[in-house]
């Protein structure tokens, strides 16, 4: 089954991604995932406080709107942001200025702007590009794309629509939070081996699916690229795969989600 099905007539729509370095924008087509031309990219300013980040925001949309295949300028905008987003307010801030937590984003980037702009979680933005355009396309239930780097990040995708925000890298695991054992930079930190590492992940998987009962697994992030060290030593019954989209998933997800809303 396609969830293509769930897409605007709109073809084209402008995405950013920001993150604790760099801010990335780009048109994508929504048809195809793919981005139309180069990307921008502006470094993430310091401090990232909300004023400076809409601004950088901002520059970045004008730019792609002086473009000659860029949607409308009164087209909405898709961004992604490091931190839980509830109905457009930031309720968390990671790699960013502590004074985002209870900024309403939607309303400060949609006034920088003069049109519409919807905001998500960069977790989320990344599984929705996964399960429209990599390999989580066409899978009917519950794909969980599950991202190991610094922390844990996590999304959950039933039949093609996304609930948002939510946070397994805080589950509790051996008395401690799963993201402090379980992640990539943990398995750094600790210099574990890849079968230690393997052991950890068996835990952490073997608990969620336990709790979602998932049809797929994607697991994306830098560590990714090392799957093969760890995956093929889980033993769990859901199907586990390496995501697909790489360094614009935000921006394709942050589109998607501006056609959608």
């Amino acid at each position: 089954m396609s969830h293509s099905a769930n897409l605007p007539a709109a073809s084209l729509a402008i995405g950013v991604d920001i993150g604790g370095t760099g801010i990335k924008g780009g048109i994508v087509d929504l048809s195809t995932g793919k981005l139309v031309g180069e990307r921008v990219r502006i470094d993430t300013p310091k401090p990232a406080t909300p004023p400076a980040v809409a601004q950088v925001v901002a520059q970045i949309v004008e730019q792609l709107d002086a473009r000659e295949d860029a949607p409308g300028t009164d087209s909405p905008v898709g961004v992604t942001f490091p931190a839980i987003i509830h109905r457009g307010v930031a309720r968390s801030a990671a790699n960013v200025d502590k004074s985002w937590i209870g900024t309403d984003v939607d309303a400060l980037f949609t006034n920088q702007l003069g049109r519409p702009v919807h905001v998500m979680n960069d977790a989320d933005a990344a599984g929705l590009a996964e399960v429209h355009f990599g390999a989580g396309a066409g899978i009917d239930g519950t794909v969980l794309v599950i991202t190991l780097g610094t922390g844990i990040g996590s999304a959950l995708i039933h039949n093609g629509v996304l609930v948002p925000n939510l946070e397994l890298g805080h589950l509790e695991l051996d008395s401690a939070v799963a993201e402090s054992r379980a992640s990539a930079s943990a398995r750094e930190r600790e210099n574990l081996s890849w079968d230690e590492y393997a052991q950890r992940l068996q835990r952490f998987f073997s608990h969620v699916e336990f709790l979602f009962s998932p049809s797929l697994f994607v697991i994306g992030g830098g560590i990714s690229k090392r799957a093969e060290d760890y995956l093929p030593q889980l033993s769990i019954n859901t199907p586990i795969t390496v995501a697909k989209s790489k360094n614009n998933a935000g921006i394709v997800g942050g589109a998607l989600q501006s056609a959608v809303s």
